[in-house]
């Protein structure tokens, strides 16, 4: 298990603390950051199925919408943590954003990495919240089961194949931002 300690900015959001003044945004990959059709092989990696496309091609849509909130933070809600380290995790994001990762919602104190696949990502990500008891938080992910009923208004929903590059999704988040 990885130690939150490995996070930028780990001092200020250790377990058992609070991130009360945190605004959070819970972030998944595949159907969010590029299409939803990765794949991991032992020899040939993480890799999107799907012709034409590529890991993290819309990762710069998402630091250009987060530019303007530099308080913002974000927690990993990507089922790689559980295929590969987390340090290989936030490796594969920008710089930008890789300064914003504060954890993720596997394998933290209190439940095993193990455990999660078993539990909707909507729980995952609630418990989680309800662990760090940010100011404000939202998730974007294409993934909406198990999410309870009072959580889902702070779900950004993307369509699997089109992630973060439709234009809604990000008129969105624009207004989840703007919400904070």
């Amino acid at each position: 298990m990885v130690g939150i300690a490995r996070f930028p900015h780990a001092a200020e959001h250790a377990p058992g603390k609070s991130t009360s003044m945190t605004k959070i945004l819970y972030l998944d990959f595949d159907g969010v950051l590029h299409d939803e059709r990765v794949y991991f092989h032992p020899r040939r990696g993480i890799y999107v199925e799907t012709p034409g496309r590529v890991l993290f091609e819309w990762m710069p849509i998402l630091e250009r919408l987060l530019t303007p909130h530099p308080d913002v933070r974000i927690v990993l809600s990507t089922s790689w943590v559980r295929v590969r380290s987390v340090s290989f995790v936030i490796k594969n994001l920008s710089p930008a954003l890789q300064q914003r990762v504060i954890g993720t919602t596997f394998g933290h104190h209190g439940m095993e990495k193990n455990a999660c696949p078993a539990m909707p990502r909507g729980l995952q990500v609630t418990q989680d919240m309800r662990r760090r008891a940010p100011t404000a938080w939202f998730a974007i992910d294409d993934d909406s089961l198990g999410w309870p009923a009072w959580s889902r208004e702070n779900l950004i929903r993307t369509n699997g194949v089109r992630g973060i590059s439709d234009p809604e999704i990000q008129q969105a988040i624009q207004a989840m931002l703007e919400r904070f």
